[in-house]
C-alpha cells in the first residue's frame, strides 16, 4: 500500500513505498537522496521562474560561445560573452549605443555598433561600420593611463550576443549579431552633464585646473603614441566617483598619419572643431590642441560656446571670421592665455599637448580665479564685480 508523505512547506511531495517486512519508509524526504528524481512531484507555484530564466540564459550563453564560430581564432582582447550582462541603455552617440551592464560580476559600460547584417545598411554602410569599430578597438586595446577610460574587452560581430529587445525609450535596439566594446564604467557621468549641473553657481578654479589637467595629460598619452582622437569634446569625457576625468569614445579616433595630407575630412562635432577640419584641409594632432582650448573654455565657464548660432554659421565665421568664444573678464590671464593659444587658426602655433601641460601645471589656484558664479556678479558695470571667482 503506497503512503504520500509531505514536507512541512510543501514544496515537494515525495511519493514512497512502505517496506512489505519492516512495514517502515525506506528513506525520509530530507534525507541523503535515496527518493528517485522520478519519484519526486513539484509544485508549479512555488516554482521561481524568473530564477531558472536567468539560469537558463546564462547555460545557453556558455553552449553558443563554445560552439558558435569555432573557425576564427580568438583575439587577445575577445572577451568571454558567457560573463557580459547588458542590461539598460545610458547613452546614445553617433557611433553606436551605451549599455550599462556587468562583465565577469564588474560594472561595466557595453557599447554596440550594429553589424550592419539586419538587411537595411548597404554593402558599403557596412564595411564603414565595421571599418570604424575594428579601428576603435585597434586603437583603444593598447591603452593604459590613468585619464583614459580602462579597456576590458571586445566582441566583433558575434552572433551569440544577448542584446535587450527594447531599450528604456522604447526603441528597438540591436540586432542580436552586433559587435560591442566592453569599458571600465564610471558612475560620475559625462563632463558635459557636470557642467551643466554648475552652470548657475560655477566651478572653484582648483576644480577647473584639476579637470584640465586630467584633459590635457590624457591627450598628451595618446599623442605620444602617435594617437589623434578627433573628437575632443565634454561629451566624450567621463568621470569617475573621485571626479577624475577619463576620456572615452575612440570611434573616430586613428593613428597619425606620416603624411598630414593623408588626414583629411570633416571628423568631430561642430563647434569643437578646428578651422583646418572645417575647411577640409589636411590636419594631424593639433586639431585635438583646438578642441581642447574649446573644452577648457566650456569648463572655466560651465557654459556652451557659440548658443545662438546655427551649425553653418560657426561652420562659417569660425574658418571665415576666427570666432572664438569670449573670454570672461574674471578669468585670470594664465588660463586666457591658454585658450587663445590652444585655439590658434594656424595649427604650426598650436602648442603640443605636453607643454600644454605644463603650463596648467605652473598656475597658481591657491587665491582663487573662477568664473563668479551668476548670482554675485555686479547688475551694473561689471568692473565693479568682484575681480576673481572662487
Amino acid at each position: 500500500m503506497d503512503s504520500r508523505t509531505c514536507e512541512d512547506d510543501g514544496d515537494i511531495i515525495a511519493k514512497e513505498k512502505s517496506d512489505n517486512q519492516g512495514g517502515g519508509v525506506n528513506s525520509k524526504v530530507k534525507g541523503t537522496g535515496s527518493v528517485s528524481s522520478k519519484d519526486m512531484l513539484f509544485r508549479a507555484d512555488k516554482i521561481d521562474l524568473k530564477s531558472l530564466d536567468v539560469q537558463l540564459e546564462k547555460h545557453l550563453s556558455r553552449v553558443w560561445s563554445r560552439n558558435l564560430e569555432p573557425q576564427r581564432p580568438k583575439e587577445e582582447w575577445e572577451i568571454d560573452l558567457s560573463k557580459l550582462d547588458i542590461r539598460h541603455v545610458v547613452a546614445h552617440g553617433t557611433y553606436g549605443t551605451v549599455y550599462r551592464g556587468t562583465y565577469d560580476d564588474q560594472d561595466v559600460a557595453v557599447k554596440l555598433l550594429d553589424w550592419g547584417e539586419d538587411g537595411i545598411a548597404t554593402t558599403t554602410e557596412t564595411a564603414a561600420l565595421r571599418a570604424s569599430f575594428q579601428q576603435e578597438v585597434a586603437v583603444w586595446h593598447k591603452l593604459d593611463h590613468p585619464n583614459v577610460t580602462k579597456f576590458v574587452g571586445a566582441s566583433m560581430g558575434t552572433s551569440n550576443l544577448k542584446v535587450p529587445i527594447k531599450d528604456s525609450d522604447g526603441q528597438e535596439s540591436f540586432p542580436s549579431r552586433a559587435c560591442c566594446v566592453v569599458v571600465d564604467y564610471l558612475a560620475g557621468g559625462t563632463l558635459k552633464q557636470y557642467l551643466i549641473r554648475n552652470r548657475r553657481k560655477k566651478l572653484a578654479y582648483k576644480v577647473v585646473i584639476q579637470l584640465a589637467l586630467d584633459l590635457s595629460r590624457g591627450l598628451s598619452y595618446l599623442h605620444s603614441k602617435k594617437i589623434v582622437h578627433r573628437d575632443v569634446k565634454t561629451e566624450n569625457m567621463l568621470l569617475d566617483t573621485h571626479r577624475t576625468l577619463k576620456i572615452a569614445d575612440f570611434g573616430v579616433a586613428r593613428v597619425e598619419a606620416q603624411n598630414p595630407r593623408d588626414m583629411t575630412g570633416e571628423t568631430g562635432t561642430l563647434g569643437y572643431m578646428a578651422p583646418e577640419v572645417l575647411d577640409g584641409k589636411p590636419y594631424n594632432r593639433r586639431c585635438d590642441v583646438y578642441s581642447f582650448g574649446i573644452c577648457l573654455w566650456e569648463i572655466y565657464c560651465c557654459d556652451m560656446p557659440y548658443p545662438d548660432l546655427s551649425f553653418a554659421d560657426v561652420s562659417s565665421a569660425v574658418v571665415r571670421q576666427n570666432l572664438r568664444p569670449e573670454i570672461p573678464r574674471c578669468c585670470p590671464s594664465s588660463l586666457a592665455g591658454i585658450m587663445r593659444k590652444c585655439w590658434d587658426a594656424n595649427p604650426e602655433k598650436r602648442p603640443e599637448m605636453s607643454e600644454v601641460v605644463r603650463m596648467l601645471e605652473a598656475i597658481d589656484t591657491s587665491k582663487g580665479g573662477g568664473m563668479i558664479p551668476d548670482d554675485h556678479r555686479s547688475p551694473g558695470c561689471f568692473c565693479f564685480a568682484p575681480a576673481r571667482g572662487p
